[in-house]
């Protein structure tokens, strides 16, 4: 075999070219680690912090508005409200018509999942899971039909549960039936009718029944802490609403300023290394010259605080 000779300005003058596009290489991985939005996180030393979409509800809220403020508010993991979702799947707009509700109905149980999938992956693409759906599909009123669209639906956002407010012990057990051969969760909320013991029939129903806990709801309602229920039931919690509230019935305030132990909560999360999301739920009134996102944004250094 005949060898080829290199000069050495060959030499020289490729290992430049080499060392020159080693450079630019270096260059544009920089750059596009530098022009490459962060993805947004909210897991604080093992914790996973939330927010509920409802929380925006003074701000337009499309799918796309809600998915901007995650991002500002640095919030990876969110549980959705019904009406955005289904919106963007195409649901006939709300409106006063008495017929109004059997066309809903209709488009529930005749819906494709499409749009619930490019939901997902417009969150998922920007680093956001949507943990849990609430739709307004799973009360009395509504068929078994709609109720498994719910669930469905649900998946198709890649949801591990949806969230209703606890209804009758016959609808707790018609609900968890049906998420039982849907292979999905249902986590009941309550608000101030919250006691130690309200949840333990649904949750002999079903293991497909769990816990939707809002701790700023149960110490306005019990005017106690929540600390004892949460360690007694803390395998069917499924996630819970963070707010602070006032004993004895008392109104919602900025965190810290009511009787809620927020952080105490989060830190027996902290350490007892419980894993479902600790949900922001914006509920006290917006300070003027300020804005949802703004008051989600103190909530979240708030709770960043209390775990550190």
């Amino acid at each position: 075999m005949e060898k080829k000779h290199v000069s050495r300005r060959q030499f020289i003058g490729a290992g430049m070219f080499a060392v020159a596009g080693m450079a630019l290489a270096s260059k544009g991985a920089f750059a596009n680690s530098v022009l490459a939005p962060r993805k947004p996180n909210s897991k604080i030393n093992g914790v996973q912090i939330g927010v509920i979409t409802y929380s925006f509800r003074s701000m337009p809220s499309t799918i796309e508005d809600i998915l901007k403020y995650c991002i500002d508010c640095n919030i990876n993991t969110i549980e959705l409200m019904g009406d955005a979702a289904e919106a963007y799947a195409g649901a006939p707009p709300r409106d006063k018509e008495p017929d109004y509700a059997a066309r809903l109905a209709d488009w529930r149980t005749t819906v494709v999942m499409n749009k619930f999938i490019e939901i997902h992956d417009m969150f998922d693409n920007a680093g956001i899971s949507i943990y849990a759906w609430k739709p307004n599909a799973l009360g009395t009123k509504n068929s078994d039909a709609e109720i498994t669209y719910a669930f469905e639906a649900g998946k198709a956002l890649g949801c591990s549960h949806v969230t209703v407010e606890l209804p009758d012990a016959l609808q707790t057990q018609r609900l968890g039936d049906l998420a039982e051969k849907a292979n999905m969760m249902v986590g009941y909320h309550a608000h101030t009718q919250a006691t130690p013991t309200l949840w333990d029939l649904a949750l002999d129903q079903s293991e497909h029944n769990g816990i939707n806990l809002d701790i700023g709801h149960y110490v306005a309602g019990t005017s106690s802490s929540p600390i004892d229920f949460i360690k007694k039931n803390h395998r069917r919690i499924l996630s819970m609403h963070l707010k602070d509230r006032k004993f004895n019935n008392g109104p919602n305030k900025p965190w810290g300023q009511g009787d809620t132990p927020i952080k105490e909560v989060l830190q027996l999360m902290k350490q007892e290394k419980y894993r479902w999301p600790a949900t922001i739920e914006m509920e006290y009134d917006i300070p003027a010259g300020s804005d949802a996102v703004k008051e989600v944004k103190i909530c979240r250094e708030y709770a960043r605080v209390a775990l550190s």
